[in-house]
């Protein structure tokens, strides 16, 4: 059924009128309002009974001067619409579920439709559709403060209210101001998802990207307060009013590591996409450069970007029976796609989870890129009686046989629950919901597993480069007993005499020592064990040693290589700096830190051309080094200098550097010919289950940023009043430490200047000497560059 429409005027004008397009539009069940090109707005119902759609001219609609820069209409849904807990008179319907009766007979959920209009002054209003009466009213909704409030309520801060007076005031300054009058809203939208105690949405974004999002709420005021009524117009009386919703107020929600939107990039498109199932998840879609989800679980917004292709231009959910609950988009590439959200992945969370039982306590991975396989380290608690445990640990002495002839068959009896180790090999599938375990790697009875890694080993025989599976291991039987333990190296995929096994033992080498690390240098293995550290040469079947270093290390936890450069942590003698000569067969010591430091893991820190030594402690701190041989500060090169020091607040026990992803600046510069980047960044884990990432900084955004979070310490509140600034600081727990150089942002505080009001933010760009837009550009910069996962 086609309808036509006819939008043109019944007078002199109709001429030009006949001119008049559509410019938006806004659905809500039966309303449909257009915004028209010559400013004007239409409304349309829609009638059930026979399919058609009338024009109603909203005469009631307010004149103003202003114009309007973004509409949209909100339909309250439910049997108790929740905005009418808010008005003044919500005492009349609170608690009755009435339903409505249609002329056909049948009941009709109840619900309310309201518009919500922004002007390019920053006032938001909200109007009851189709009597158009102004039912909530916010003149500062551009400036993005912490709470809206009706206008019509005198609770306003009055604080707030001279920094936003002062704002406005110093915006005519070039100097000094960017330019407020250039601040619009392009699109704005509010939502109340299923729920039982679920509270609307409000969303709106701005021409420079930003998008702001508030949160309803119910506020109950004092029984005393004064109560402002507008006066009734004489075109309203005799008619259904709305009254004021007076209890409604909305706070700012802070967003997750959104990175904002280029300036202008889909200027005119719809961008904000509702949805209420895919995938069994409810929430909305932002397209654009930078496609993201918001999924609503448990009234929080939980952020997804998508990156795997580019720029969305447009979505729609698709449910059908070939693809359930599904989605349909199109890429600005022209590409259209019909997709499923993965069922196996639970999104509540900072990022898509998966969880793969391994029954069992997992200590270690490692990852083969060549065949897609993944190497675990695993514990698995077994039930032992104690004979058994003794005849495991039996060393070439006899004290061990004598002392279990002394015990009696009761106490020999007794059962004991220990760890055995493995080593798993998992295969993901390519969809990556199932997880297959190819291979299973069994130690001896008392051998503790204590590293694996993939290891490139150079094949003096064949001359060729082999990709193994290095794994260390130490035998725990009692502090009488020497401590020793195994090198294994493991061939994955290339088990030619069973097809179904794909893995190889190549080499077996028992050491003394617990071997607590390994690495691969130039093609030579690198291994610690105890406090020695020693380098092999690997034949094919044999692994000869060429060099060792074995100085002051007690323990080595880590072991990290950049071209031939070493680093090594030590359990309590903090790191050393070693470097490995081909011409020699030299592993020598360049530079050690001279303090006292129980290290944890480290790893190298590169940005472009500058190398830098990182290193976590037991007091939860993280510590960069750099080698600098010349300065006098050194001692000739032979101590290793501080660049930065800063406390986590975590114990941090694994780095992981990942190359940094090419920020907006970058992809404007044509000079590099690929879209990485010299520059790394540390992913690292923690014991309690966090995860934090170290980036490196060009010196200018440095400089600015670091002046920006001096700022914040003062102008944000924070938790329990506690002071970020001395939370960071090092802690060394009583002992002698030297204070190193203040070199590291808070990234964590620095995210608090985007939920400051826009006065606020110019305030403080205007302070330290740069522009809003200049920070914000910084700060979207390393979101995008750490962007990896």
């Amino acid at each position: 059924m086609t309808q036509e429409l006819n939008f043109g005027g019944h007078n002199s004008e109709s001429a030009l009128n006949s001119e008049v397009t559509v410019v938006s539009a806004s659905i809500a069940d039966p309303y449909v309002l257009l915004t028209m090109s010559d400013g004007s707005v239409q409304l349309l119902v829609g009638d059930s009974t026979d399919c058609s759609v009338s024009v109603q001219n909203p005469s009631r609609f307010p004149k103003s001067e202003d114009v309007i820069c973004a509409f949209a209409l909100y339909h309250d849904k439910g049997p108790e619409p929740w905005l009418r807990k808010t008005s003044t008179d919500a005492w009349l319907s609170t608690g009755v579920a009435e339903a409505i009766d249609g002329s056909d007979g049948s009941l009709h959920e109840q619900g309310d439709i309201y518009c919500l209009v922004c002007y390019e002054s920053g006032t938001l209003k909200l109007f009851d559709v189709p009597h158009f009466n102004c039912v909530f009213s916010d003149d500062k909704f551009l400036s993005g403060k912490t709470h809206l409030v009706d206008t019509s309520i005198d609770e306003s801060s009055k604080e707030s209210q001279k920094v936003m007076n002062k704002g406005s005031e110093e915006a005519g300054n070039p100097i000094r101001r960017e330019s407020i009058d250039s601040m619009k809203i392009v699109e704005i939208a509010m939502h109340r998802w299923s729920g039982q105690y679920s509270r609307p949405f409000l969303f709106g974004i701005l021409n420079d990207g930003t998008l702001l999002c508030y949160h309803a709420y119910l506020y109950e005021g004092q029984d005393g307060s004064p109560k402002k009524e507008p006066a009734l117009s004489p075109q309203d009386s005799g008619e259904t009013v709305s009254s004021r919703l007076r209890n409604l107020r909305f706070v700012r929600v802070l967003l997750d590591t959104f990175t904002r939107e280029e300036p202008g990039a889909f200027s005119g498109r719809q961008r904000i996409n509702i949805f209420k199932n895919v995938g069994g998840y409810e929430g909305l879609f932002l397209s654009g450069t930078r496609p993201v989800w918001f999924m609503l679980c448990r009234e929080r917004l939980r952020l997804h970007p998508q990156r795997c292709d580019g720029s969305v231009v447009a979505f729609s959910v698709l449910h059908i029976v070939n693809c359930n609950h599904g989605l349909i988009y199109v890429t600005s590439q022209g590409f259209l796609k019909i997709c499923q959200l993965p069922t196996v992945l639970n999104y509540d969370n900072y990022w898509p989870v998966q969880k793969i039982p391994l029954r069992g306590t997992p200590h270690q991975i490692t990852y083969f890129a060549e065949k897609n396989l993944y190497s675990l380290i695993v514990s698995v608690p077994v039930t032992r009686s104690l004979n058994q445990v003794l005849s495991s640990v039996m060393d070439q002495e006899g004290g061990h046989q004598l002392e279990q002839d002394q015990l009696g068959s009761d106490d020999l009896a007794k059962t004991y629950t220990i760890d055995e180790f493995e080593v798993r090999v998992l295969e993901p599938e390519k969809s990556g919901v199932h997880w297959e375990t190819k291979a299973t790697i069994s130690m001896q009875p008392s051998e503790n597993t204590l590293t694996a890694r993939m290891v490139t080993l150079f094949n003096s025989t064949t001359k060729e480069n082999e990709a193994l599976l290095a794994i260390g291991t130490a035998y725990v039987q009692g502090e009488d007993v020497a401590g020793r333990g195994r090198v294994l190296l493991y061939c994955l995929g290339k088990n030619t005499e069973n097809p179904q096994n794909l893995v190889l033992e190549v080499y077996s080498k028992e050491i003394k020592g617990a071997i607590s690390a390994l690495a691969s240098l130039q093609g030579h293995l690198l291994v610690a064990s105890g406090p020695k550290i020693t380098l092999y040469k690997w034949t094919g079947t044999e692994l000869n040693g060429v060099a060792f270093y074995d100085a002051p290390p007690l323990h080595a936890v880590s072991m990290n290589i950049v071209k031939n450069f070493v680093l090594l942590g030590d359990i309590h003698k903090s790191i050393y700096f070693l470097s490995w000569k081909e011409q020699g067969a030299q592993l020598s010591l360049l530079a050690k830190d001279f303090g006292s430091l129980n290290c944890c893991a480290t790893e190298f820190l590169i940005d472009g051309s500058t190398l830098s030594l990182v290193v976590s402690d037991d007091q939860k701190n993280i510590q960069i080094f750099y080698y600098a041989p010349k300065m006098l500060e050194s001692w000739k090169g032979q101590k290793l200098l501080s660049r930065a020091e800063f406390h986590t607040g975590a114990h941090v026990t694994k780095f992981l550097r990942l190359q940094m992803l090419p920020t907006a600046l970058d992809q404007s510069n044509p000079t590099p010919a690929s879209e990485k980047t010299n520059r790394f960044a540390l992913l690292f884990g923690t014991l309690d289950g966090s995860i934090g990432c170290v980036a490196p900084l060009d010196e200018l955004t440095f400089r600015r940023l670091q002046t920006l979070q001096r700022k914040l310490v003062d102008a944000v509140p924070h938790v329990c009043g506690l002071n970020p600034r001395s939370f960071r600081q090092f802690q060394s727990n009583g002992k002698a430490h030297r204070p190193g150089p203040d070199n590291i942002v808070d990234c964590e505080l620095l995210c608090h200047y985007e939920m400051l009001s826009f006065g606020e933010q110019l305030e403080i760009a205007h302070q330290i000497g740069t522009t809003r837009s200049q920070i914000l550009l910084n700060l979207n910069d390393l979101h995008l560059g750490t962007s990896f996962l």
